[in-house]
Formats: C-alpha cells, sequence, structure tokens
C-alpha cells in the first residue's frame, strides 16, 4: 500500500468505537493491537496526525499510515497486519509423507541415542537429510512447522501411550476356570452359607519390595490456625524391604498372611504349609495364584507329592492380576496402611503389617465378585 500523508477524516460507526475503546483498555491483547487502536480513536476525535504522534511519543509517519490503511481497509481491520507480499513457501505432499514416516520411526533406529523425538531433534534431523532425500521444500523447516504438520496428522512421537499385550494363548479358558471357581463360591453361599469347611478357596498371591523407612526427624501433629495437616521432614531412611505373601478364604473373609525378607519357593512353601494347618484335613483347598516361579518350581512340586489331593491350583492367565480378588486387598491395604507408613526398623514393619491382619479378621468381610460371572455361569452349566 503506497504511503500518502492523507487529509481525510477518519469517521467510526458506534460499534466500530465500542470495539476500539474495548482494545484500547485490553490487558491481554497483542501491545500492537492496542497502541493502533489507540492512535485510531485519537485520529477519530478530529487530532492530526502530528499531534497524535508528538503525544505517543512515536514517527507522525507511523501515524499517517495506519490513517490510510484504515481508510482503505476499515479501522477495525486495520488493527492487525497485512500479509506480507511474496511467495510463501510450500511443503510438498511427498515432503509431509516423508517427515511423517520418519516421526513414525525411533530416533535410536536412525543413530540417535533419543527414544523418543523432540520437535528440535525432529526438525535438524529433517534439515539435515532433506536435500539428500530429495526434498529441498523442508531444508530450512522449523521445529514450530514440525510440530504443526505432525498436530495435523494427529502423531505425537514424544508421548507413550501404555497398552498390555495378551501374551497368554489359553488367556479364555484360564479366565473361565478362574471365574468358575467365583461361581461355585457364589452358589456355596446361597446354598449353605458362608462357614461351611466343604471347600475351602483362597485367592493367594504376593506383595513383594514393602520399603522400611524411617523418620530423621519427627513428625509434627497438625495444629490449629496454623498447620492443617502432618509436617514431615523430607529426608528419609530406609532400612530394607519385606514381602507380604497372604491369601483370603472367600468364604469368610478371613487373611492368612505371613511377612517374609523374601517371597522364594522356600518362604511359598511355608506358607503352603499354614494354610495347610489352618483348616481340617478332611478340606480340599483351592489357591487361586499366578505363574510366578516359586509357585511351579521343584521345590514346591516336592512338597504337594508330600500332601496328596490337599491343594488344587487355579492359575490366572499372564498379565491378569486383575483377576485375583487378593489384588484388591492389597489396594486397600496400600491406600490405607502402607501409603504414608514411617518405622525405625523392618521388624517393626514386621509387626505392624501382621497387626494390621489381625485387625482386619477381628471383622473379616469376604470378597465377592460380579465381573462376568453370569458367562462363568453358563460355562459350568455347559
Amino acid at each position: 500500500m503506497p504511503f500518502v500523508r492523507s487529509k481525510a477524516q477518519l469517521e467510526l460507526s458506534r460499534d466500530q468505537r465500542e470495539t476500539l475503546a474495548r482494545v484500547a483498555q485490553s490487558r491481554t491483547d497483542q501491545a500492537r493491537r492496542v497502541e493502533r487502536a489507540r492512535l485510531l480513536l485519537d485520529l477519530a476525535d478530529q487530532r492530526t496526525p502530528n499531534e497524535i504522534a508528538a503525544e505517543h511519543n512515536i514517527q507522525p509517519v507511523k501515524v499517517y499510515r495506519l490513517l490510510n490503511k484504515a481508510l482503505e481497509i476499515g479501522p477495525i481491520a486495520a488493527l492487525d497486519d497485512l500479509q506480507r507480499s511474496g511467495r510463501p513457501p510450500q511443503i510438498t505432499a511427498d515432503a509431509r509423507a516423508w517427515i511423517t514416516s520418519i516421526a513414525c520411526q525411533k530416533p535410536k533406529d536412525l543413530g540417535y541415542s533419543y527414544e523418543l523425538w523432540t520437535t528440535r531433534l525432529l526438525s535438524q534431523h529433517v534439515r539435515k537429510h532433506a536435500q539428500e532425500a530429495g526434498h529441498p521444500s523442508v531444508a530450512r523447516i522449523g521445529s514450530g512447522t514440525i510440530s504443526r504438520l505432525l498436530s495435523e496428522q494427529d502423531i505425537k512421537p514424544h508421548k507413550v501411550n501404555y497398552y498390555l499385550e495378551r501374551r497368554d494363548p489359553e488367556f479364555e479358558e484360564k479366565m473361565a476356570q478362574v471365574l468358575v471357581v467365583y461361581q461355585q463360591v457364589e452358589w456355596s453361599f446361597e446354598e449353605q452359607g458362608a462357614h461351611t469347611r466343604e471347600m475351602v478357596v483362597v485367592s493367594y498371591d504376593e506383595k513383594p519390595g514393602i520399603q522400611a523407612i524411617g523418620h530423621t526427624a519427627p513428625d509434627l501433629p497438625p495444629v490449629a490456625g496454623h498447620h492443617a495437616t502432618v509436617q514431615r521432614d523430607y529426608e528419609y531412611v530406609r532400612y530394607g524391604t519385606l514381602s507380604l505373601l497372604a491369601g483370603i478364604d472367600l468364604l469368610t473373609g478371613r487373611v492368612i498372611g505371613s511377612v517374609e525378607d523374601r517371597h522364594r519357593s522356600r518362604e511359598f512353601v511355608s506358607y503352603l504349609q499354614k494354610l495347610d494347618a489352618a483348616y481340617v484335613d478332611t478340606a480340599k483347598i483351592q489357591v487361586i495364584l499366578d505363574n510366578h516361579s516359586a509357585h511351579t518350581s521343584k521345590e514346591t512340586r516336592a512338597y504337594l507329592q508330600t500332601v496328596p489331593n490337599r491343594f488344587e491350583f487355579v492359575f490366572t492367565p499372564k498379565h491378569a492380576s486383575w483377576l485375583n480378588i487378593i489384588e484388591t486387598f492389597f489396594a486397600k491395604m496400600t491406600k490405607s496402611v502402607l501409603r504414608h507408613i514411617r518405622v525405625s526398623s523392618k521388624e517393626e514393619l514386621r509387626e505392624r503389617i501382621l497387626k494390621y491382619l489381625d485387625e482386619v479378621n477381628e471383622n473379616p468381610v469376604p470378597f465377592r465378585w460380579r465381573y462376568k460371572m453370569e458367562s462363568a455361569a453358563r460355562r459350568e452349566q455347559v
């Protein structure tokens, strides 16, 4: 737009003046738009460009250019920059596809130390290899353009969403076996009551790595009007870890647990011996458990041969811990007891875990399974 020192007067409609006044008073709009709105309001008050320039400490030519722009395209449109001349750079479709294909690869597969792309690393790689790949249109591409192109394709190579691949070919069959056991427990409740000993079903698992963490300074209790929460020093002392081996009797809700330093085959066998001593000799004990190596080891099998027909293992599918009811108990225990626990030794941690099990067993509540029970019942009937 050629520059002419216009002598024409700027006239504003009521709506235009209100819009300009709103922009001129804005604290969040762009600074150049705010300045232009104030200059246009001054021009509409029939003040000369020279007077306005002197008041705002700017060059008069800037006011004249804004006046010409407002007279040509309108005062509201004049708030924004005009599109600059020149042909905008064009990114070819092949170049876009090439960038997308790179983004869908891992940087480490292309010789970098990175596991995931960043827009900066990706733009550097594109600029370095654009010419040799036959895509000169992106030889000077920046991180912002890379980000925009990936957004258009809905690709986020800098983020990770986790999933669990089903690796057990017998998943459905094993899940059905577990659900059938749960269905039998439900029928036992309905027909004989929860205290029958003709059937014992225990949901079992280990909770390893329970940390024994101690204070370096004592906790400070809440103080009304000053501290609403317990105050705790950030530093702590590690004393080691313990493993909880536990099972829930699904008919009574009683928890049978053992706290050990480790959870090897010998600890698992000791737990089975504890289960064996907890029930009458005539009862057959069904144990729902996962495929941990200790559950199928030579040491475990050797013990089971010494008590024939006493135990029946029902294995959950791989990566299906959610099928085991004991996980619900562990989750509750973690949130209510272990989350902020502080102890002076591993032995204190052991004692407090066992005390919690005793407290649970004072008023045991049977855990009930509901998910997909109807399908389990149909399988059992077939």
